[in-house]
């Protein structure tokens, strides 16, 4: 018998069909994982499993453990054992570890006016839960010490607190570095072998393929297959098939560089951190880009990549900012975002939801917002001109939407990253910089994306491409930059480029 069977679960938004008879399977002790394109219901079907949605706001059944569940909220789904962790981590910043972990479920001892919090319980308890799960950090630390890698490695322990049974995990490892990854699918398994089942939601199907049992897949809200890879042998290739509805031959456009003469240029460039002005994070960096070309950032999570560009980009990171930036030439002034993309350039940001999107506005205002003179007579806003740029961008991007009029923030990952896009092309940059465009995102939405910078390239534009994932980089770069404690440490034109190379100029900066 399954630990977890869903049968028939059907989910409605005012009328739209987001889940249509879906059925999952889940065994204990297994690691199942979830796979579809961005919108295709892997979240929504996590939350009706998880009481988000609660029962009778859908249809179908849940069975745990042998007996039908109708949750009404995440309190009962978590009491029978099923515990999710969201890729946007649920953690105070400013609590400790040992309190992020039993907030709201903090140990009690009797006390002279009643319960107390049993604090020394609490750290006792705590401690262990970090042996389990490999963190070797106080429980007194605070969350904000510690890097993404670990404050996963913090939710999975808040989870083993509560006696988990069935984990989620959605996009566990989307912002993790490849060490990180690789450890926390190590946890993964180390569950696993204790009985605890785990369901992977992950675009990253490397990964998947390491570590999971079995494989099923959701397009357009539907289950359409399930692949059991204990008994045989399952490709990329096949699940990519089974995800987007159609074969795809090649994971990047096929494109033939047309560059020219060199447009952008930063020369001696060097960042000092925000809160310590004696700390120098970018240190003397020089790089150019030529007319249609792609050009990448590599380097590891901290390399100071993001900090570059959006020290670059109206100065937003940093201070003590000195070097120049060129266009044709001339020296440009970027000391504010205004002048930035006044002078044309644009930075995709790698936080969409922070910093990319004003997540309770529609997607119409969200397009139009870096060029508000564009869609203005007289400094009004023209809304019909408003809305029929936003359409365009919605059907040039293809953006899964009811209208143009919905609220950004119940689109999909794929679906924001274009709205993102959409915004910074109606701009009209001359110079796009691009931080983790992928990031999050299914393999049928990044070759859009992949798409959308070949067309770019190929219209003239100067394209920068910051991205952890380095077979990304070697397909669609030209030239690849690698970037190591601030500096740029190795320059691979994208004939000569690879990961090895690549890796080489890292360990060895790291050595000197």
């Amino acid at each position: 018998m399954s630990l977890l069977e869903m049968q028939g679960i059907t989910k409605r938004f005012h009328g739209v069909t987001a889940l249509d008879d879906v059925n999952l399977a889940v065994q204990a002790g297994e690691i199942h994982a979830v796979v579809g394109e961005n919108g295709a219901g892997k979240s929504t079907l996590m939350k009706v499993l998880s009481g988000v949605y609660p029962h009778g706001e859908y249809e179908g059944a849940i069975h745990f453990e042998g007996s039908e569940r109708r949750f009404g909220g995440i309190h009962d789904s978590e009491q029978a054992g099923i515990i999710i962790i969201h890729q946007e981590l649920a953690l105070v910043p400013l609590l400790s570890i040992a309190e992020n972990i039993f907030l709201g479920n903090e140990p009690t001892v009797p006390g002279t006016f009643g319960a107390v919090i049993d604090w020394f319980g609490a750290f006792a308890r705590t401690q262990e839960l970090l042996r389990k799960v490999g963190l070797n950090e106080r429980p007194s630390t605070l969350i904000t010490d510690i890097g993404v890698g670990k404050q996963q490695l913090v939710e999975i322990a808040k989870a083993l607190s509560k006696e988990v049974k069935l984990l989620i995990l959605d996009e566990p490892t989307a912002s993790l570095n490849e060490t990180d990854s690789d450890a926390l699918l190590e946890l993964l398994l180390g569950l696993k072998a204790q009985g605890i089942a785990c369901i992977l939601i992950s675009h990253k199907l490397n990964e998947i393929a390491k570590v999971a049992d079995t494989i099923t897949v959701i397009r357009d809200g539907s289950t359409v297959r399930s692949f059991d890879c204990r008994q045989q042998t399952i490709s990329e290739d096949q699940v990519i098939q089974a995800m987007v509805g159609r074969e795809m031959a090649d994971r990047y456009p096929k494109r033939t560089p047309q560059i020219g003469e060199t447009v952008f240029e930063i020369a001696r460039w060097q960042v000092h951190h925000p809160e310590h002005a004696d700390r120098l994070l970018i240190k003397g960096v020089d790089l150019h880009a030529r007319r249609g070309e792609i050009v990448g950032i590599a380097g590891l999570m901290g390399a100071g990549r993001t900090e570059l560009a959006m020290s670059v980009f109206g100065r937003s990171y940093g201070r003590g900012i000195s070097g120049e930036v060129r266009l044709h030439g001339q020296v440009v002034d970027v000391s504010t975002i205004e002048k930035a993309i006044d002078n044309g350039i644009a930075y995709v940001t790698e936080d969409r939801k922070g910093y990319g999107l004003v997540l309770d506005d529609d997607i119409q205002h969200n397009v139009t917002l870096a060029n508000l003179a564009g869609v203005s007579s007289a400094a009004v806003i023209d809304d019909g001109r408003e809305f029929r740029v936003a359409t365009e961008y919605r059907e040039k991007l293809r953006i899964r939407c009811s209208s143009v009029f919905q609220p950004v923030v119940n689109l999909s990952g794929g679906n924001q990253q274009k709205v993102v896009l959409a915004k910074w092309l109606f701009a009209n940059p001359e110079v796009l910089i691009l931080d983790e465009p992928t990031r999050g995102i299914d393999v049928g939405a990044k070759f859009e994306i992949y798409t959308l910078m070949a067309e770019l390239a190929a219209a003239g534009k100067c394209v920068v491409m910051i991205s952890s994932e380095m077979p990304e980089l070697l397909g669609m770069c030209d030239r690849i930059y690698v970037m190591n404690e601030g500096r740029f440490v190795g320059e691979f034109t994208g004939a000569e480029a690879s990961q090895e190379k690549i890796m080489r100029s890292i360990v060895t900066a790291g050595a000197a």
